[in-house]
């Protein structure tokens, strides 16, 4: 490769002070960045720059980071060379709307979210050369301000550029997160990796968000197993009318990885007892809105997005 068209990125921005966003933080610190940890909720930040933010479980680390901030706008004084996007999906389009006020070239986002097609809210603002996507492979909740659960690290992490052009950066960028200590690898497959994610995640999400059950129980509830087994053969027909290469064997590996699951509670059940909104439209919506592409009906999809829906107005 071209010594010109090396990207090393040394200041991040990280939107976002969840679990997911913490950690990323956290590792980016670690491994010597510039690292900006941005959310609209003060307290969620307040102890990222002192004493840290504090990784417990398959990782244990304690890491500030340079600086935080509950404004977006404020990344406009002195733009970072990446962001990674690490909100609900619900949130993007306002995101996106500002990240344009500041945009420059060679500034990248990076979607590091759950659920399909959240890279096209940035990229449809921004273009498709500045905007990439990445699935994360590790479990992670938040025990306070700060301070993240993460069962389990299982690496590496994937990203994949949306432009061709932008390939050398995607591979810098996965190079950095490697040395902090997210190993990470570029991919041309990420497209396959979202879906196969998503089917889990529609799969057992909303059952647990509409039930109050953990993944364990509804894995281990004859009755409601059958919602979440009909929703997975649902999302997989799906995803086969699209021509998305999920594999010929990926049914008994999901249903064998979320009955592994143990007795976590997922993120869509504790935005609803939490009365914040979820991210149905961008996991059972879109398997909706596929099924509708490809003349596939969507019975199992279309109920739980209603019922969570219904769940989310109740606030």
């Amino acid at each position: 490769m071209d010594e010109k068209a090396v990207f090393r990125p040394q200041s991040f921005a990280v939107i976002g002070a969840g679990p997911v966003g913490c950690i990323v933080a956290a590792f980016l610190a670690k491994g010597g960045y510039d690292v900006t940890l941005c959310d609209v909720i003060p307290d969620l930040i307040k102890p990222a720059v002192k004493p840290g933010i504090i990784i417990e479980g398959a990782e244990n680390i304690t890491q500030g980071v340079t600086r935080t901030s509950t404004d977006i706008d404020d990344l406009a004084k002195n733009p970072p060379d990446v962001i990674f996007i690490t909100v609900k999906a619900n949130a993007n389009s306002l995101i996106a709307s500002a990240i344009e006020g500041f945009q420059k070239d060679g500034m990248y986002v990076v979607s590091w979210q759950n659920g399909i097609d959240t890279e096209l809210v940035f990229s449809d603002a921004l273009g498709k050369k500045s905007v990439m996507r990445a699935v994360v492979n590790y479990g992670c909740g938040l025990l306070g301000p700060g301070h993240v659960n993460m069962p389990f690290h299982h690496p590496p992490h994937y990203i994949q550029e949306l432009d061709k052009e932008s390939h050398h950066a995607a591979i810098g960028i996965a190079k950095a997160l490697t040395k902090c200590g997210l190993a990470t690898e570029h991919t041309d497959q990420i497209i396959s990796m979202v879906w196969r994610k998503s089917i889990m995640n529609a799969s057992m999400n909303p059952v647990c968000a509409a039930t109050g059950m953990t993944m364990a129980q509804a894995m281990n509830d004859p009755i409601v197993f059958q919602i979440v087994e009909a929703l997975a053969k649902e999302c997989i027909k799906i995803a086969r009318a699209n021509e998305i290469d999920v594999g010929w064997d990926y049914y008994p590996g999901a249903m064998g990885y979320m009955g592994n699951a143990g007795d976590h509670k997922p993120s869509m059940l504790m935005d609803i007892e939490n009365n914040r909104r979820t991210e149905i439209d961008f996991i059972n919506g879109k398997f909706v809105e596929y099924g509708k592409q490809a003349g596939i009906e969507t019975p199992y999809n279309l109920t739980l997005q209603a019922l969570v829906k219904g769940l989310e107005s109740k606030k």
